[in-house]
């Protein structure tokens, strides 16, 4: 099973989050993409956790990146688990799942 969670609003955090957590203790496959107020999950601690496992595929939006980059996002020292692109990886994304989810 490949799991797909498009994140566009940091306020679903703790779902989302908790889903890929559940996902991948079941030994699932999954695929996070964040845009939008998403890219904030950056700044969680627990998703940061997620990011730190090696487990899943993560990328992120640049231009959702610059938007928020006054307000503290950044993927400075990520750079190595997490693609940085566009809505390409987003595309990929519900390609490459069985099911998607978005928050």
């Amino acid at each position: 099973m490949e799991l797909g969670i498009c994140v566009v609003d940091d306020r679903c955090a703790p779902h989302a989050i908790g889903l890929l957590q559940a996902a991948q203790n079941r030994g699932w496959d999954t695929r996070c993409f964040l845009t939008d107020r998403g890219v904030h999950l950056l700044n969680d601690a627990d998703f940061r956790a997620l990011l730190d496992s090696g487990k899943g595929h993560f990328s992120i939006c640049e231009l959702s990146i610059d938007r928020y980059a006054d307000a503290g996002v950044s993927v400075e020292g990520l750079e190595d688990r997490i693609v940085v692109g566009g809505q390409y990886q987003n595309a990929e994304l519900v390609h490459n799942s069985d099911h998607v989810i978005v928050f």
